[in-house]
């Protein structure tokens, strides 16, 4: 089975989401089903097993996963991750630059090589803040729709939170009245305040509040630098990240005050920060996805690596050279957030707006009362 360099494994017993229509899409792209004309069966019930593929093309990674239905979640059986940095650059041009543009196509091109080695029948491709921020995001659609043959879907701010929500709510502890789940990305962070699993079985069903925040480990990079990070730069770029997130806080101040109260984060960031933790020798999911963190471990993780040089940064193996520049930023804005929202405890997730996706699609085509 091939898997990405993050492994995944099964995803089971995760409660479906509710049925949701399908977001409309922003002007110049194909539909879904339109770019899977060579293998979109006339009936998935005539198939011996669907095959689902999600895709999410972020400002900095483009991850892939295919899976097919297992109980009443999924088996992974493909997987594909690569930092192509589509929004590099953006925050300063407003514009999506050439060489990204390229890096992305060439990494969509494999994820369809994927799909149709592995007889994708349904799949959603969908992309993020990069494309929504970009005066020339829907050029770049129309380029993905000729040169890679596939039809991305930009997707807005509310559903990206309400799929990433779904996709790791089955982490949360069940004795729970209150979660802020977050979701930091490369352009932008997605927060929400979730209600406990007694309000409804549905996870979007549960979201009290909500919120995009312009922040993401590429802008705050961009601005402030992420090779040389002293202690006092550091400071600043938290400072920031809290102004962002105040609105917001504001709105979900009583989140703390419930029973059982705890953060999910669901990111790179977060899952770095538990491999270091961990002291992996080289990043293993099976042993971070689920992990639950005091704050004091994450607060001792972000001391080690504002005390690391870049050339440190990226020989540890849970970071790599090519977010050696990033991983502070992101650890600023997850300090920002337990900052105004203090918990002794982090749960972590490693799944998110993939396996959200996955979920929604196969709840909406019954794929668990088929097997039955």
């Amino acid at each position: 089975m091939a898997v990405e360099d993050r492994q995944q494994r099964d995803v089971t017993h995760v409660a479906s989401p509710h049925r949701h229509t399908t977001d409309p899409q922003r002007a110049g792209g194909a539909s879904v089903s339109a770019a899977f004309k060579s293998y979109n069966p006339a009936s998935i019930d005539q198939q011996p097993a669907a095959t689902y593929a999600a895709l999410d093309l972020g400002t900095n990674n483009c991850r892939l996963l295919i899976a097919r239905p297992a109980q009443h979640g999924f088996r992974v059986v493909d997987a594909f991750s690569r930092i192509v940095r589509l929004g590099e650059g953006l925050a300063a041009s407003s514009r999506l630059a050439d060489a990204a543009m390229d890096r992305a196509v060439e990494a969509l091109k494999i994820c369809r090589g994927k799909m149709a080695n592995r007889g994708v029948t349904r799949a959603r491709l969908v992309t993020t803040e990069a494309c929504r921020a970009a005066t020339n995001g829907l050029d770049f659609i129309r380029r993905v729709a000729a040169e890679a043959e596939l039809s991305l879907e930009i997707i807005d701010q509310r559903t990206e939170a309400a799929l990433a929500v779904s996709g790791c709510a089955a982490l949360t502890d069940p004795a729970a009245e209150s979660v802020i789940v977050f979701d930091i990305g490369g352009g932008s962070t997605e927060i929400v305040w979730l209600g406990g699993r007694s309000e409804a079985r549905d996870p979007a069903a549960r979201i009290r509040e909500w919120a995009s925040l312009p922040i993401g480990v590429v802008i705050v990079a961009e601005r402030y630098g992420g090779i040389e990070v002293s202690r006092e730069l550091f400071e600043q770029m938290v400072q920031d990240c809290t102004q962002a997130l105040e609105p917001f806080a504001k709105k979900a101040s009583a989140a703390c005050d419930s029973k059982g109260f705890h953060l999910l984060g669901t990111s790179g960031t977060v899952t770095t920060v538990a491999g270091i933790h961990l002291d992996l020798p080289r990043y293993d999911r099976r042993e971070v996805d689920g992990l639950w963190m005091h704050q004091h471990d994450v607060a001792a993780v972000i001391d080690r690596l504002i005390d690391m040089d870049y050339a440190a940064r990226a020989a540890n193996a849970c970071i790599g050279r090519e977010r050696a520049d990033l991983v502070l930023a992101g650890c600023a804005i997850f300090e920002a957030i337990h900052r105004a929202f203090p918990s002794e405890r982090v749960r972590i997730a490693d799944r998110g707006l993939r396996e959200g996706i996955l979920l929604r699609m196969m709840h909406e085509d019954r794929a668990w009362w088929r097997r039955k």
